[in-house]
């Protein structure tokens, strides 16, 4: 019965759909993978889409316009799923430019994309909706600095001669998912952040934050030197070339910075 049992999820996982497969082959000749928040910005209103040319929006775009203008993105993970799975269903079997949950302001430099009825099977959009539902957060943390414990943080920090950055978020900010996808997963940014930071993430919803540090907003951002003592408290959220300026006051306000 064991090997029978284990046969049959061996089977199961063969057959299962693999969603980023289907992207590929059904939806990529059109619609571009991840490109930065900061760059997409220059192409569409700096551009007029002449820098990037793309077809279509990105799949970053598509992942969080579906994530936060499809059903009760607050409420139940896997009733969310299925109201954006319904949605992409519908969407793909008769597109029109009403249903689109993209902005305007991006739509007008693209045509409404051709039906695909019958081009895709119903285990083929189950599983690219999910693929495109995980995309943008997965991007974010790839892109994105490895966040610490602040025990650990304070000892690498220790170690290697920087600074701790500890942020407060909150589940439900909008400033703070803002901040994480425009700003902080951009390239210039995490790479700032490794070479002289490290970073802590503390969400008030779920823990408390170190040094009884209290926050009045979120998302702050407090640093915090090798000795635990704050040197800068930066509330709110920060354009790109706002949070480079703030990183570079925090290191020259560290007593000397790396002595």
């Amino acid at each position: 019965m064991r090997i029978l049992i284990l046969g049959l999820a061996c089977t199961l996982s063969l057959l299962a759909v693999d969603g980023e497969k289907v992207y590929k082959e059904k939806c990529a000749s059109c619609h571009s993978g991840y490109i930065p928040m900061s760059k997409l910005a220059k192409n569409f209103i700096d551009s007029n889409n002449t820098l990037l040319k793309l077809k279509a929006p990105t799949l970053n775009q598509i992942s969080y316009r579906l994530k936060h203008h499809i059903g009760d993105m607050g409420g139940d993970e896997e009733m969310h799923r299925m109201e954006v799975e319904a949605f992409v269903a519908d969407y793909l079997d008769d597109p029109r430019s009403q249903k689109s949950i993209c902005r305007s302001e991006i739509m007008k430099y693209f045509d409404t994309m051709p039906s695909m009825k019958g081009k895709l099977t119903e285990d083929e959009i189950d599983a690219v909706s999910n693929f495109i539902y995980d995309y943008d957060d997965k991007m974010i943390a790839e892109h994105s600095v490895k966040y610490k414990a602040y025990d650990d943080a304070i000892r690498e920090a220790k170690r290697e001669h920087k600074l701790v950055i500890v942020e407060a978020t909150s589940r439900r900010c909008h400033y703070c998912k803002k901040m994480d996808r425009e700003v902080l997963a951009d390239d210039d940014v995490a790479d700032a952040l490794r070479k002289d930071f490290i970073v802590v993430k503390i969400d008030l919803t779920r823990d408390k934050l170190p040094l009884n540090l209290k926050v009045s907003m979120t998302p702050t951002f407090f640093f915090v030197n090798r000795e635990e003592k704050v040197i800068k408290t930066i509330p709110g959220s920060w354009s790109k070339d706002d949070f480079l300026e703030i990183l570079h006051d925090a290191i020259s306000s560290d007593d000397g910075g790396k002595k």
